[in-house]
């Protein structure tokens, strides 16, 4: 790995180009602890999860205003509901104006209803699961996402944790500028191994700093002229 610069370096850059240590601080992501994820209903992460789906390559200001109309539309997105969505369900959603009207997005819901029941069967809720799941092998957590849920790969899984409070980074913008010029990696990381180097950063200054990913995440995009 290559010799990365010390986080306390990186805090004082980012925090001089954002008026200081005390406005700097007050502007870093929390996260949760593993107790407060798993209090989280299951329901919840189906929401937030449709909610990111949405997001993806659209407007997040329109998704917001009509989000309290999607709650109502999904009857507050109970898995066990919409894990047997149907095509009348379907074609119900794609004449409901309360909703965006895209049939694809539409449809993931009932995919990832699915997915958070099997999470569920096999460990007890959805939310014991990302709850338990280590920082250190946050990349294989994405990949799980990629794979197991639907629409749920790249920068829309990462928000969809970062929403939830689940502690993680991002992989896009100033930061992979970042750590392309701390030598981490050397164009958008896209492969396992580009991922694994950028884990590998993370649980450095993570294990220097004793700070949440995210915080870290914050910090080095920061950093960025």
């Amino acid at each position: 790995m290559a010799t990365l610069t010390d986080f306390d370096d990186l805090l004082a850059i980012a925090a001089g180009r954002k008026g200081g240590a005390a406005a700097f601080e007050a502007t870093l992501p929390q996260v949760k602890s593993p107790a407060e994820l798993a209090a989280i209903t299951d329901d919840r992460w189906l929401s937030t999860m449709a909610k990111c789906v949405f997001n993806a390559g659209f407007s997040w200001n329109v998704v917001d205003n009509k989000w309290p109309g999607f709650e109502e539309a999904f009857a507050g997105f109970d898995p066990a509901r919409w894990s047997m969505m149907s095509d009348e369900d379907l074609d119900r959603l794609l004449k409901d104006t309360r909703v965006v009207r895209h049939a694809r997005k539409l449809a993931s819901v009932g995919d990832n209803a699915v997915f958070l029941r099997d999470l569920a069967a096999e460990h007890g809720s959805a939310a014991r699961f990302f709850a338990d799941w280590p920082g250190e092998d946050y990349i294989a957590l994405l990949q799980v996402l990629k794979k197991r849920g639907s629409r749920l790969g790249g920068n829309t899984g990462q928000y969809f944790l970062r929403f939830m409070g689940k502690d993680g980074f991002l992989t896009g913008g100033d930061v992979v500028r970042a750590l392309i010029r701390e030598g981490v990696i050397d164009r958008q990381p896209s492969s396992q191994t580009d991922l694994r180097k950028v884990q590998a950063a993370f649980n450095h200054w993570a294990g220097q700093s004793g700070r949440p990913m995210a915080q870290i995440s914050r910090t080095l995009a920061c950093t960025v002229e």
